[in-house]
């Protein structure tokens, strides 16, 4: 690869890189609605919900701390994709099945695979079709929340923290 190719795809992968962030966004929402509605009888649902927003803010760190890697970046989003229906599972269970948290938690769980499909390795996050369909089934995902009342539009999503990014989480990642 010479030099113009390498720049080249550097800037293409700073075009996906907006996609595949978005796509990581809404773990850390769902966690803090957890924490907030959770009671005693809810623990075990608080914390996989906060281990959760974790590997998803692990994976947050990482898209803004490197340079942009198509592959890396999208699997990135497909690591918070999947934290995000972990979360969107727990909510399910603190609401107690409601219709509106059932809907919220299947659009969390068409979203995740979408972000997998996308940064699988064959096309390892350039593929323009699958990025569409992993936005569009994000923003669905987010939109169902917002009417689960799970995230509130225009609320700051909490800091979370990343914990220790041992090698061993690295790897667990992808990264």
């Amino acid at each position: 690869m010479n030099e113009h190719e390498h720049g080249e795809g550097e800037a293409a992968a700073a075009a996906l890189r907006p996609g595949h962030a978005a796509r990581a966004g809404s773990a850390a929402a769902l966690s803090r609605y957890v924490e907030r509605r959770g009671s005693g009888e809810h623990a075990d649902a608080v914390w996989r919900s906060a281990h959760a927003a974790r590997v998803a803010a692990q994976a947050l760190a990482v898209l803004s701390e490197s340079a942009p890697d198509t592959a890396a970046d999208s699997r990135c989003a497909r690591n918070a994709a999947a934290s995000a229906a972990r979360a969107s599972r727990t909510a399910q269970l603190v609401d107690d099945a409601a219709g509106t948290a059932v809907a919220a938690c299947q659009a969390a769980l068409k979203a995740s695979p979408a972000a997998g499909a996308a940064a699988g390795a064959k096309h390892v996050g350039t593929d323009e079709r699958l990025n569409a369909e992993a936005d569009a089934a994000e923003r669905a995902a987010v939109a169902a929340a917002e009417r689960a009342g799970w995230i509130r539009p225009g609320e700051t999503v909490p800091a979370v923290s990343t914990g220790i990014r041992s090698p061993e989480m690295m790897t667990m990642l992808h990264l």
